[in-house]
């Protein structure tokens, strides 16, 4: 009985790794479909792996005087790290850019995500910013979306 046991849990570790590599991709452009869908009113940011809810977490977006913008958007570049020359060389980690300087990307305020108080970018814990970051790069840009709304 163990033995059958041992050999159910090591299948289903073996299934498992097999569908988070398809899920994932192993350097190869996966065929899966990436949208973040950011909800300004709730501060969250809602990750869909092809229409499937994976993911929900708190956000900081543009305080009262500055702007995030709304729409939909594509990724534009990516940097691991990065730092705004705009605003006092404030860290950037692991920013993904969809529109000139705004991007999606870590912050070292973590105890104020859920709250307007950025310049206009969206804000992430950077644990959460680089979960986002390694499966948008992993994805053909064509199929990630970022999609901004109020």
């Amino acid at each position: 009985m163990r033995s059958r046991l041992s050999g159910a849990i090591i299948c289903s570790a073996i299934i498992g790794a097999v569908l988070c590599l398809a899920l994932l991709g192993n350097g190869a452009q996966a065929a899966y479909r990436v949208r973040a869908v950011i909800d300004l009113s709730e501060q969250r940011m809602y990750l869909y792996i092809n229409n499937r809810l994976r993911n929900k977490w708190p956000v900081s977006t543009a305080r009262r005087g500055y702007r995030t913008p709304v729409g939909t958007f594509r990724p534009i570049r990516l940097e691991r790290e990065w730092y705004s020359r705009k605003y006092h060389w404030s860290p950037m980690p692991y920013s993904v850019f969809f529109l000139g300087g705004y991007a999606i990307h870590g912050t070292t305020e973590v105890k104020r995500l859920g709250r307007p108080v950025s310049h206009g970018c969206i804000r992430l814990h950077p644990r959460n910013a680089a979960r986002f970051f390694r499966l948008v790069e992993q994805t053909p840009r064509k199929n990630t979306t970022i999609v901004i709304r109020r």
